[in-house]
C-alpha cells in the first residue's frame, strides 16, 4: 500500500514533470515543446552548449546543404527580435579559401530610411509590380502545411513583401491573408489545368484575374532537382491538396519533367505572351537552375527572333532548395548561383535585352549581405526558401517527406500544423524580412551607397588562395552591350554554346 511519504515524494518527483509539460503545451512560441512537451527541452539543452561547439558546427559545414549553425542562429534571432550583434570578431577562417567579404568606403553614408522597390515589368507589361528586394521563394501548399502558408503570406502583407506560391497552385491559404503573390505554374500545371493534366487558358485566366496576384512564374527547372519534376509524396496528400491540384489519391504527386505546353525557346516565349495576355498584362517571366548554357542563349535568340521577352527570369542555384529530392541531383546536378547569375546577366546583356528584363537570385540566400553578394553578380533582388522556413521555426530535421516535421512547418498532420501559431510565425517571418532588409541598407551605407543600383562586382571580394583575393570583376568575366548580337564579337567563351544556340531548338 501507498503511504504518504511515498506519495510525497512522487508528487516532487514526477510534479514538476507534469507541470513543465501543461506549460509546453499551452506556449505557442516554441512549435517543437508543443508537439513534443517536456521531451522537446533536450533539444534546446544541447543548443545552450554553444561557445565550445559552435566554431566546429560553422566550419564543418561547408557542402552547401543545410544552413549552418550561424546562419541558423542570424535567422532565429531576427526573427524572434533577438539583438544579432557578435562579441569578439568573425566565426570564420578570413584566411580560408573562398571566404568573401564586402569592400567599405572610407566616406560611409547613413543607411538609406527607405527600402527598394524593384519595378517588374517590361514594355509589354500593363501591369507592373513594384517588388520588395527580398521576398518568399517558391514554396508550395502541400510540401509545407496550410498553417505555414498562412504564416508566411500573413508575414508578406505586413512587410509589403512577395509570396511565391510554389507549382503546387493558388491554395485558399495563398489567398486569405491578402499578401501579394508570385503565382508559380510548372509542369503539372496545378490550379490551371484540365482533366487531362494539360494546360487550360481558360482555368488560367480565371486564377490569374485574382487581385492577390502580381506576377507569374513559369517554372523550367530549380536548384534542389534540376531536369527532375517536383515531387509530393502520397504520404503527404490530403484530398484537399488533390482537390487542388486536380490530382488522384493514393499515389506520389510527380510533376512531369518538362512541359507539354512548348518544347522550343520560341515555344517558351510564345508561352510568356500568352499568359501576359490572359492575365490581363501582369508581369510574366520563368525561373530556371541553369544547365546547358547554349540552351539559355538559344531563348535570348528567341527573344530577338518574337520580340517578345519575359518580364523577369529567376535564377535558381543547384545549392538552393527546400524540396525532396533524389541525392544525386541535389549533389550532382545544376549550376551553382554565382555561376548561373553571372551568366545569364552576361547573357541579357550582350543581347541587349538586360535592360527591360529583372533577374532574382534564389538560393540559399539569408542575411543582407547575400543580398548585397547577388546584386553585385547581377541580380536585381532576391527570395529566400531556407531562410524564411527557418524564421517559421524550421530546425533542418530534413523529414519534410516523412509528413514528420517536428515543427509542423513541411507536414500535413493536423496536429503537428495546428501547433505552429499563425499569428506569431506571421510577425517573425516579417521581423525576419525586415531586419535583413534593414542590414542590406546599412552595407549599402557602409559602401558608400544611396541605392541597390550603384552596387558593382568589384565590391565583393573572394579569397582564392591562401595568400591570394580578387573582387569579382577580375573573378568573372562581364560582357559589354551587344556583343553577342553578331558572330563577329562573340567572345571566344561563348563562341561555341552561341553557334549551338538555335531558337527553334532546345
Amino acid at each position: 500500500a501507498w503511504r504518504w511519504p511515498d506519495v510525497l515524494w512522487a508528487f516532487l518527483v514526477v510534479g514538476p514533470i507534469i507541470l513543465v509539460g501543461i506549460r509546453d503545451l499551452t506556449q505557442k512560441d516554441r512549435t517543437l515543446l508543443r508537439i513534443y512537451p517536456v521531451l522537446g527541452h533536450g533539444r534546446f539543452l544541447m543548443e545552450g552548449i554553444r561557445p565550445e561547439i559552435q566554431q566546429y558546427f560553422v566550419e564543418s559545414n561547408t557542402d552547401g546543404s543545410p544552413f549552418s549553425r550561424e546562419e541558423r542562429s542570424l535567422v532565429y534571432q531576427r526573427a524572434k527580435g533577438v539583438r544579432d550583434t557578435l562579441p569578439f570578431g568573425t566565426l570564420r577562417d578570413v584566411y580560408r579559401s573562398g571566404y568573401e567579404w564586402m569592400c567599405h568606403s572610407l566616406a560611409p553614408l547613413d543607411a538609406p530610411h527607405e527600402e527598394p522597390r524593384i519595378r517588374v515589368g517590361g514594355p509589354d507589361c500593363l501591369l507592373p509590380y513594384a517588388a520588395s528586394v527580398f521576398n518568399v521563394s517558391a514554396m508550395s501548399f502541400g510540401s509545407l502545411s496550410k498553417n505555414a502558408i498562412l504564416a508566411l503570406n500573413h508575414g508578406a502583407k505586413q512587410g509589403g513583401f512577395a509570396h511565391n506560391t510554389g507549382e503546387g497552385g493558388l491554395s485558399p491559404y495563398h489567398l486569405k491573408p491578402g499578401g501579394d503573390l508570385i503565382w508559380q505554374i510548372g509542369t503539372g500545371y496545378f490550379g490551371c489545368r484540365d482533366g487531362d493534366g494539360h494546360f487550360s487558358a481558360e482555368a488560367f485566366a480565371r486564377r490569374a484575374a485574382t487581385p492577390a496576384v502580381k506576377m507569374i512564374e513559369i517554372k523550367l527547372s530549380q536548384g534542389a532537382k534540376p531536369g527532375h519534376g517536383g515531387i509530393l509524396p502520397a504520404k503527404k496528400l490530403t484530398h484537399e491538396i488533390a482537390a487542388i491540384r486536380g490530382v488522384p489519391m493514393g499515389r506520389d504527386v510527380v510533376s512531369p519533367p518538362a512541359h507539354s505546353t512548348f518544347a522550343t525557346p520560341e515555344g517558351l516565349l510564345h508561352f510568356v505572351a500568352k499568359l501576359r495576355d490572359l492575365s490581363g498584362g501582369k508581369p510574366i517571366g520563368f525561373k530556371l537552375c541553369v544547365g546547358e548554357r547554349y540552351q539559355f542563349l538559344a531563348i535570348c535568340k528567341a527573344m530577338l527572333t518574337t520580340g517578345i521577352a519575359p518580364d523577369f527570369i529567376t535564377v535558381d542555384g543547384a545549392e538552393g532548395g527546400t524540396g525532396a529530392a533524389p541525392v544525386e541531383f541535389s549533389n550532382s546536378v545544376g549550376t551553382p548561383l554565382a555561376d548561373g547569375l553571372v551568366f545569364v546577366h552576361n547573357a541579357l546583356t550582350g543581347f541587349g535585352l538586360r535592360h527591360r528584363i529583372r533577374i532574382i537570385a534564389s538560393g540559399r540566400l539569408a542575411s543582407g549581405f547575400d543580398i548585397f553578394r547577388s546584386l553585385a553578380l547581377g541580380a536585381d533582388m532576391c527570395n529566400s526558401a531556407r531562410g524564411m522556413m527557418l524564421a517559421l521555426g524550421c530546425i533542418q530535421a530534413r523529414a519534410c517527406d516523412t509528413n514528420e516535421c517536428p515543427v509542423g512547418v513541411a507536414t500535413q498532420d493536423p496536429v503537428r500544423s495546428a501547433a505552429l501559431d499563425v499569428p506569431l510565425k506571421a510577425d517573425r517571418a516579417d521581423r525576419y524580412h525586415r531586419e535583413t532588409v534593414k542590414s542590406f541598407l546599412h552595407l549599402l551605407g557602409a559602401a558608400g551607397m544611396r541605392s541597390s543600383g550603384e552596387i558593382r562586382p568589384r565590391h565583393v571580394k573572394r579569397r582564392i588562395s591562401d595568400h591570394e583575393s580578387r573582387h569579382f570583376g577580375e573573378i568573372y568575366a562581364f560582357l559589354e552591350p551587344d556583343v553577342l548580337r553578331d558572330e563577329a564579337t562573340v567572345p571566344l567563351a561563348y563562341r561555341e554554346a552561341w553557334h549551338m544556340a538555335d531558337p527553334s531548338h532546345f
